[in-house]
């Protein structure tokens, strides 16, 4: 059953560890856009921020409707990743008391 476990928790951990670089991305590119260092005309530019968008937005969603407004600031991607980073920290335990167990 360790063949099959071991490669879900590394797996599962991999997707989080993606995403968070996803978040990031999302948060640098939009600086960029507000700041008008890079313009969403140019196709490349918009596809990206598009796809950005379409992935990070259904889970920034539910916390920016939790959180209060700071104005300009947008403290929903920091308050993900610590969530994620905390999951990724619960499934590397979860699967050390698993392989330590013998199951």
């Amino acid at each position: 059953m360790d063949v099959i476990i071991g490669p879900l928790f590394w797996l599962a951990g991999t997707v989080i560890e993606i995403y968070i670089w996803m978040l990031i991305a999302s948060a640098i590119l939009s600086w960029l856009v507000a700041f008008n260092v890079v313009n969403t005309r140019n196709r490349f530019v918009y596809m990206v921020g598009d796809f950005l968008q379409r992935v990070t937005e259904p889970a920034l969603r539910p916390i920016r409707r939790i959180l209060p407004n700071l104005g300009g600031i947008d403290l929903s991607p920091l308050v993900l990743i610590l969530l994620l980073l905390f999951l990724q920290q619960v499934l590397a335990r979860l699967y050390v008391a698993y392989a330590t167990s013998g199951l």
